[in-house]
């Protein structure tokens, strides 16, 4: 009996180690996974940020061609570059490409913050979710080094009682 207790308690001891190994394997493979995921959005937000650059590098290269064609209209009918209504064209057209490459702009500088917001999260989540699962499995080792104590103290009081019951009988064969 007492071997038996033994090899039951050397399992509890076993399954304790293994499941705080376990966990801490599990964690770390979680903390990397993240660490990818997070590099991928982070390389993901830069790329929508150059779109967006390059959105407003195009607006404003059309502006250039958009109002030096407008100009050799307005040079080939004879009319005064700077003035009049070619003027007023090409202001109202640099003020609408403006708002439009401030939009562009904001839009990169969002992309970019938001990017890095949600890889921190993600790494942050990752971060807290592997320290409660290391916690719960060593919780769970703690009562497996308990279960392995009991039956230790157990078989402990088993050999005594055996021990016991047949000092009571030699007593009574003799």
């Amino acid at each position: 009996r007492r071997v038996l207790f033994r090899s039951q308690q050397t399992a509890y001891l076993v399954q304790a180690r293994d499941t705080l190994a376990t966990a801490q394997i599990r964690a770390d493979l979680s903390e990397q996974y993240a660490t990818i995921q997070a590099g991928r959005m982070l390389k993901r937000a830069d790329m929508e940020t150059m779109n967006y650059k390059i959105a407003g590098n195009t607006l404003l290269r059309n502006l250039r061609k958009t109002n030096a064609a407008a100009r050799a209209r307005a040079a080939a009918s004879g009319v005064v570059l700077g003035e009049g209504s070619i003027q007023g064209i090409q202001n109202a057209n640099v003020q609408a490409v403006m708002r439009d490459v401030d939009v562009a702009e904001l839009n990169a500088l969002t992309a970019q913050v938001l990017g890095f917001e949600d890889a921190t999260a993600m790494l942050q989540s990752t971060k807290v979710q592997s320290e409660l699962n290391l916690y719960q499995a060593k919780r769970q080792a703690g009562g497996l080094e308990s279960a392995a104590a009991i039956t230790r103290q157990m078989g402990g009081l088993l050999s005594n009682a055996t021990l016991l019951e047949g000092a009571t009988r030699f007593a009574r064969t003799a």
